[in-house]
């Protein structure tokens, strides 16, 4: 049994057990909370284009949490700004252009940020691959539509759809925006700590419990808001 753990950012995670796992998956700035913690390289990870587009202040520290780090595959994620605003799109021109896989790979290069390969899938192909494992739910396309799923579902999903591993553990994750490795001025700006991604996520994360069989978790919250068992329970 091959094991594969996705971390997400969240500040103090939950780990499993030392040697219960083969592979590191991480999203955006996660990796940096894996090299805090000493765990192995990255096998992928997921970095959405939205990083580069400095559309709030996080983007900026995100990125700058990536320096010197390393990761096997990067899947970039490719999200615009103002998405469905084709107006705000062409009058913020700049941040959408900040916001292209080009753009991306050159800021990470910026911050000696280092991979082996690089894939770039489009954002309905990420959601075709999840709505696939997912039994093409009509709630979940209506969902995605309104806000697609985070960097880190998306891994989770890359991770459940790659035979090589015959389950996948979620740590890390809160459905929150506070991050291990800084304080996120957004929480601060917003009034919230609450996701906007939140809703999306903990259905699809649902969704795929339900149809793989296959994934864990090590974070309470996470058992409780997606029913995802607990590992070792």
């Amino acid at each position: 049994m091959r094991t594969l753990l996705v971390l997400g950012s969240k500040p103090e995670p939950v780990l499993p057990p030392a040697g219960s796992w083969d592979a590191l998956a991480c999203a955006n700035a996660s990796g940096a909370s894996a090299a805090r913690l000493g765990l192995a390289r990255p096998a992928f990870t997921v970095v959405s284009t939205i990083l580069a587009s400095r559309t709030t202040p996080s983007n900026a520290i995100a990125l700058a949490a990536l320096r010197g780090l390393s990761t096997g595959t990067l899947f970039i994620y490719p999200r615009r700004p103002y998405r469905g605003n084709r107006l705000k799109q062409i009058a913020n021109a700049g941040r959408v252009l900040r916001a292209t896989p080009w753009f991306l790979r050159r800021e990470l290069a910026r911050v000696d940020y280092h991979y082996d390969r690089t894939e770039v899938r489009s954002s309905d192909a990420y959601a075709g691959m999840i709505l696939a494992m997912s039994g093409n739910d009509g709630n979940l396309t209506t969902l995605m539509r309104r806000k697609p799923p985070s960097s880190g579902v998306v891994a989770v999903a890359l991770g459940l759809s790659d035979p090589a591993y015959t389950r996948v553990v979620v740590s890390g994750f809160s459905f929150q925006i506070t991050h291990a490795y800084a304080e996120n001025p957004d929480i601060r700006l917003r009034g919230s700590a609450e996701s906007r991604h939140a809703d999306t996520d903990i259905a699809v994360i649902t969704a795929l419990s339900h149809c793989t069989k296959r994934l864990y978790t090590t974070e309470p919250i996470v058992n409780e808001r997606t029913g995802v068992p607990l590992l070792g329970e």
